[in-house]
């Protein structure tokens, strides 16, 4: 019997009030077609109604409708968890999911993509859920908002659990009823390979969560083969696990990108063809970060200004000292910008995320590169809501994760939110001063936690354009300040807490002001290489 099936026939499968879980990351992987028929169908009947919805990494990306925008439908969706949600700039109408949130039509949670895929895990071998110390002391912890994005969300997913003296945070697992997962190629068993894609994501764990419960998976790719045509090593989801098959021969590789041979390893990028960041205040922060960085390391990178730190590397000729990891599975390589953040060109591997994410939680990594949109008093971070732009902020995706226990975080972004700033005569001009303070005396969601950081022994450094700032048991301490900055004026008296200043406080490096390469040598050290002062 033939496992084909169209998408709207694939649509008709899900009963009302199941627990539907998806397989995507933001613009990556995303099983769209089948997205859309179960909206399509919604609207024609009415059904399926009062569904939850997992998704592990992300929901769909900002770019039109897509992703969890075609369930965001009042009366189909009745709860959604998921590790991040489609954001846009401030300028546009927000996706439809976050209107739905922000008018409590739907029960929603931010939960770290990590413990997702291990709820995934837990569920698929029956076992009753996740004990971890992920999210202790953040917005995770129910003792804060235990994930809870709205006031609909008010059924506790997560509670505080003492096992062997400790303290840990427990997430129930959930089992789905459908999983929708997507691929490149199935044959007509269902086996399952990912030649064409950025990355595996989760697939198999949801697969095996849906399949193990009694569940149906469903499968969207790209074409159809033969039987015994692809190679067992190849595929990723066995064909015994795969119910139903949907083939979208226009499915997208990444958002705006149909395909693109150096996304999935196929072929690889002459390093010459990666463009290098422009001359500007970003770029000036991003060197800044590099020189945090040390020769030999395993780094994970965030989006945001972080993320044009490899192309400093490529810039500087120390391409392939650092072996970059991101949470969509990709090792090393070049990670890509734009709407193809997540993925990696010229990779060495790719791990299936839920892999990755254990590595991350376990802190196996040497340090991580992130970005803030606020720091607290404490040396905490926020980064997944902001009550003046709220549907900007698309929630930690595996930030959480990440932060729990890395040996070492470097922050960045701007000091103030809406300033003017411009790099001249090798200094930082600051020609209007931004009206948002983003060091606060608390943050408005906790993201990271510098008290638990403190308590772990972790190094944490925060790099702005205006200073370089350090976590101390004591709190914030400014150990570094940009040249044609004044300490007193641009940075003590524009934050909304006091600031220790180190005693042998020091001048960012001239180099890292003028356009031409700064000779970065990767020591750890916040040192350069050469003659630069």
């Amino acid at each position: 019997m033939t496992k084909l099936m169209t998408a709207a026939e694939a649509a008709a499968l899900i009963p009302d009030g199941a627990v539907v879980s998806v397989s995507s990351s933001s613009g990556l992987g995303c099983p769209d077609a089948v997205l859309a028929a179960i909206g399509a169908r919604f609207e024609a009947e009415g059904h399926p109604r009062n569904l939850t919805t997992l998704h592990p990494i992300a929901a769909g990306d900002m770019w039109g409708i897509k992703g969890i925008d075609h369930l965001a439908k009042p009366g189909l969706l009745k709860k959604t968890l998921a590790g991040s949600y489609p954001s846009g700039p401030s300028s546009a109408e927000p996706p439809k999911i976050w209107q739905m949130i922000g008018d409590n039509a739907v029960a929603a949670y931010n939960v770290p993509s990590g413990i997702l895929f291990d709820m995934h895990r837990e569920a698929a071998a029956k076992r009753p859920g996740v004990l971890t110390k992920v999210g202790l002391d953040t917005f995770v912890d129910p003792r804060q908002q235990g994930c809870a994005m709205n006031e609909a969300a008010s059924d506790p997913i997560v509670r505080v659990e003492n096992f062997d003296g400790e303290e840990w945070l427990y997430f129930p697992a959930i089992a789905p009823q459908i999983s929708i997962i997507r691929a490149t190629s199935a044959d007509e068993r269902g086996n399952l390979t990912y030649e064409h894609e950025g990355a595996y994501l989760g697939a198999l764990e949801q697969a095996m969560a849906a399949r193990t419960n009694g569940g149906v998976v469903v499968a969207q790719v790209k074409r159809v083969v033969e039987n015994g045509t692809l190679k067992p090593h190849d595929v990723r989801v066995p064909g015994v696990l795969v119910d139903h098959i949907v083939v979208d021969p226009d499915q997208l590789q990444t958002t705006q990108t149909p395909y693109d041979p150096a996304i999935s390893g196929e072929i690889f990028r002459p390093l010459s063809t990666f463009r290098t960041p422009a001359f500007d205040i970003q770029k000036v922060i991003a060197r800044r970060i590099a020189m945090e960085l040390a020769d030999g390391w395993a780094v994970n990178i965030g989006f945001g200004i972080s993320a044009n730190v490899p192309r400093i590397l490529l810039e500087e000729g120390q391409h392939g000292k650092v072996t970059w990891v991101i949470e969509q599975g990709a090792v090393g390589g070049v990670p890509l910008l734009d709407f193809k953040f997540g993925c990696a060109s010229n990779a060495e591997a790719i791990m299936p995320s839920p892999h990755q994410f254990t590595y991350f939680q376990a802190g196996g990594f040497d340090a991580s590169l992130l970005s803030f949109l606020q720091i607290d008093r404490h040396g905490s971070v926020n980064v997944s809501k902001l009550s003046v732009r709220p549907h900007v902020t698309a929630g930690c995706g595996g930030f959480v994760d990440i932060t729990a226990r890395a040996r070492k975080i470097v922050f960045s972004g701007f000091f103030n939110a809406g300033a003017k700033l411009s790099v001249a005569d090798g200094t930082v001009r600051i020609d209007k001063e931004g009206k948002v303070k983003k060091i606060v005396s608390e943050v408005e969601h906790v993201s990271f936690s510098g008290r638990r950081a403190v308590q772990q022994g972790q190094d944490i450094t925060y790099i702005t354009e205006r200073c370089v700032m350090k976590l101390t048991p004591d709190g914030l301490m400014v150990t570094e300040i940009a040249p044609g900055v004044d300490l007193e004026r641009d940075v003590l008296g524009q934050s909304e807490i006091p600031l220790a200043v180190a005693k042998d406080l020091k001048v960012t490096p001239a180099a890292l002001y003028h356009e031409a390469p700064i000779g970065l040598t990767l020591n750890g050290g916040a040192s350069l290489g050469g003659n630069h002062g």
